[in-house]
């Protein structure tokens, strides 16, 4: 039998759409905003720094990263995300999520702009210095994920609290239109010519009440946020049976197969997803959509893959974002990610398979038509979903961990996919990859190995519960009564509300 909920927590629930909503959704989404064109605008810089530093004097082509640079100027971020992720994820369930946010946004505004200033006397020593400042940006970014996620979820009403979550998502999509546009004006600009928000949000509730055992001070912070008057109630005693360690035989009944399908899930889409991203650039000069870099200079080649890449992330990217927000509290979660999965395994496959049609030059519209509409239900499926969800499933004094360790299985699919796409989209024959690189399987196998990704990715959705509609107590169970055997009875919870039978 499910106990009666903290009043300030079912205050939370049952409130309606206010402004704090949307103050949170921008100080949350921020960071994101942030995220996203740090990490995707190093794909439009990376081509300028091998002209400049790389070049070689007499070559018929313009100079180019040599691999093991490019592997690690593109992925290093991806590196520090992956560790920022575990490290802030655990931090945020330790002190609190508003002070450890504010931690990873520091971190985030120092490296950027160390970033823009990296130095050295060699090519080599500008590479070191810019690598060193991009890890420990994307250590601060890696802290953005579970904390912004956590925020959100936990400030939410249950009725709207998908759209909440997704649109704080979604601000990823302008950081990459962001950076398209201002490569776009930059470059155009060179061809041609030669108050911040404040940051005043409590700690939320569910961290106060549930994880800091203070519910007067969670029912003082919440009716200053809501507005109204919340009457503070006596901290309850958590059942014993529900005090159960992370990674604990209890944990991995209730939450184990959880917390499989998000970390699995969000592993193969990033995989799919970075390597879409990354090498865009690639893709278009494969099938002829960007002229051969010897027929530019380089601020002209720059502007063409930036307007290129803005294109899809107009045209494609950023609906796909806010179709999510649109739909994600109607639909439900799970039939997003899984009608996401599906479309995108079905026109990477229809890219892959029919290949040289697509490289005649009186095709390639549809070629990028289609590579569009893979970025489309990619944010309106499991690029969005794979963050709400594990805000969402588990435990308060677990949340902020478990989605820090969701997210970095993410990353260390980006990781897989920037390298390993690097190497793998390079051409069979030996004479015609690019400078320094091994012959690789081609872009067409290499499209190939995604669909078969993402069709994993279908798969193992069926790991992940639905939680449109409900309190997050009642997913995680922390709303279910003790009985006299000394047990938590497990009525209509979340962990025997599993999407697939458990053997």
């Amino acid at each position: 039998m499910a106990k009666e909920q903290l009043q300030v927590l079912n205050a939370l629930d049952v409130a309606k759409t206010q402004w704090y909503h949307f103050t949170a959704i921008i100080i949350a989404g921020m960071g994101f905003f942030t995220d996203a064109y740090d990490l995707f605008c190093i794909a439009m810089v990376t081509k300028l720094l091998g002209r400049i530093y790389y070049h070689v004097e007499g070559a018929e082509k313009p100079g180019t990263l040599p691999p093991n640079v490019s592997a690690a100027v593109n992925g290093v971020a991806l590196c520090g995300t992956l560790a920022g992720q575990r490290f802030f994820g655990w931090l945020g369930d330790k002190m609190g999520r508003k002070r450890v946010y504010g931690m990873t946004l520091m971190l985030m505004v120092i490296c950027s702009i160390a970033s823009g200033l990296s130095y050295g006397h060699t090519p080599k020593t500008v590479m070191s210095t810019l690598c060193f400042f991009r890890f420990w940006l994307g250590f601060g970014i890696g802290g953005d994920y579970p904390l912004s996620a956590t925020i959100m979820s936990e400030y939410a009403n249950k009725k709207t609290r998908g759209a909440f979550i997704a649109a704080v998502f979604a601000m990823q999509g302008f950081g990459i239109l962001a950076g398209g546009i201002f490569a776009i004006i930059c470059s155009a600009a060179f061809n041609a010519n030669f108050d911040a928000p404040t940051y005043k949000m409590p700690e939320t509730a569910r961290y106060t009440a549930l994880v800091a055992k203070n519910a007067r001070q969670a029912a003082s912070d919440m009716s200053k946020v809501l507005q109204v008057e919340i009457e503070a109630e006596p901290q309850r005693a958590e059942p014993t049976a529900n005090a159960f360690a992370m990674f604990s035989k209890e944990f991995m009944h209730r939450h184990g197969l959880h917390l499989l399908g998000t970390t699995s899930t969000w592993f193969l889409l990033d995989i799919a997803f970075y390597s879409q991203n990354l090498f865009q650039k690639d893709i278009f000069s494969a099938i002829g959509w960007i002229p051969p870099a010897e027929t530019m200079n380089a601020i002209e080649e720059v502007y063409r893959i930036a307007r290129a890449q803005t294109l899809i992330a107009l045209c494609s990217t950023v609906p796909g974002y806010w179709f999510t927000v649109a739909f994600i509290d109607r639909i439900g979660r799970f039939a997003i990610q899984l009608m996401g999965f599906f479309f995108m395994t079905v026109f990477m496959f229809a890219l892959a398979i029919p290949y040289d049609h697509w490289t005649h030059k009186d095709n390639r519209i549809g070629f990028v038509v289609i590579y569009a509409l893979t970025f489309f239900f990619a944010n309106f499926g499991p690029n969005a979903t794979t963050f709400v969800v594990p805000a969402e499933i588990f435990p308060a004094r677990f949340r902020s961990t478990c989605h820090g360790i969701s997210a970095a299985s993410g990353k260390l699919g980006a990781i897989v996919g920037a390298f390993g796409f690097l190497y793998l989209a390079q051409n069979k024959d030996k004479n015609k990859t690019d400078a320094g690189y091994p012959p690789g399987i081609g872009v067409k196998n290499s499209l190939l190995v995604l669909g078969v990704v993402n069709f994993l990715g279908i798969l193992f959705t069926f790991l992940v519960p639905e939680s449109n509609g409900r309190s997050l107590e009642e997913m995680s169970g922390e709303n279910e009564e003790e009985s006299e055997t000394g047990t938590v009875e497990l009525e209509q919870s979340s962990y025997n509300n599993r999407t697939v039978p458990v053997v």
